[in-house]
């Protein structure tokens, strides 16, 4: 199982330089892996084709770029770009996104996503993996009058999803290489979402998928007041039914309470029990709530746990 972390910067002088300097740090630390989450700002496939250049032999992964408000053929060409930039060490995560924030940045209509979600991993396989598409769906054409193909990206790009719905497991176990579930815990993880999406892919005559979790922890002494400091961060997530629900699913009420926080032994525990419950990957995020460090506290931590 490797174990890497998501990165961030927001309020950094240069983001890209503070993002480059983090992940050598990461690096150094034994980390195998770093992701990069997809909002308004920083571009994350170009970010993880600079950072992938910067620090050889770190895999670097997007997680996720929403399916609404792009296009496949534009973001093949951003995942072929990557993975040229870093000699085959870039992941592509996909997302449904949300209502509210498609419909209000975008000003087009949410509208089946899940059929969306099918088109956009038919018509981008073509594309990566054949450098051409002649798809035409309900909702999405993607055909190539001109060669599409990124000299240096020929052996493909990994496709994964940020799934964590019955829907949205089905169609990734039957058409990406795994999935980024957030906010799920090991008990969410074991009992419902990697069953369905595993039955999804063997149905589908395809690899067991890979199993990214996505986790929210942090190592600390402090761990009632850093986790009151991520439940304040974490609250939105709660009003995303997809996301209300896998918490439940995971046994608990709030975000904060799937979140890993405690000394070295207890997150130690926690880590294994996510690779106990099917998880191939674990990857930390907000490792920073608790200042710098506790974030290379918890990052000497996971690249221990690395080796």
């Amino acid at each position: 199982m490797t174990v890497g972390v998501a990165l961030t910067a927001p309020d950094a002088g240069n983001q890209i330089d503070v993002i480059v300097e983090l992940a050598g740090e990461a690096a150094a630390a034994g980390l195998r892996s770093v992701w990069f989450g997809q909002t308004f700002g920083a571009d994350s496939p170009q970010l993880a084709a600079l950072v992938g250049r910067e620090v050889p032999g770190l895999q670097v992964g997007t997680s996720a770029i929403p399916v609404f408000g792009r296009h496949p053929l534009l973001v093949s060409s951003q995942a072929q770009t990557a993975q040229a930039a870093t000699h085959g060490r870039y992941h592509l995560g996909l997302a449904l996104g949300t209502k509210a924030l498609t419909e209000a940045a975008f000003g087009i209509r949410y509208q089946r996503p899940i059929a969306r979600l099918r088109e956009f991993l038919i018509a981008l396989r073509q594309l990566t993996e054949t450098g051409a598409a002649d798809f035409h769906g309900e909702l999405l054409t993607a055909t190539t009058p001109l060669p599409a193909r990124v000299p240096g990206a020929e052996a493909g790009v990994p496709l994964l999803v940020a799934a964590m719905g019955p829907q949205a497991l089905r169609a990734s176990g039957e058409l990406a290489d795994g999935i980024l579930p957030y906010l799920a815990g090991p008990r969410a993880l074991a009992e419902h979402i990697v069953p369905a999406v595993n039955k999804a892919a063997e149905a589908a005559g395809r690899p067991a998928p890979r199993i990214v979790a996505l986790v929210s922890g942090v190592v600390t002494d402090d761990a009632d007041s850093v986790r009151e400091k991520v439940a304040e961060r974490l609250a939105f997530y709660e009003r995303i039914p997809s996301y209300a629900r896998v918490i439940e699913l995971s046994g608990g009420r709030r975000a904060a309470d799937v979140a890993v926080i405690g000394d070295e032994r207890s997150v130690a525990a926690e880590v294994r029990r996510y690779r106990d419950a099917g998880a191939t990957e674990v990857v930390f995020s907000g490792t920073e709530v608790a200042g710098d460090a506790d974030r290379r506290r918890t990052w000497e931590l996971l690249g221990q746990l690395a080796k």
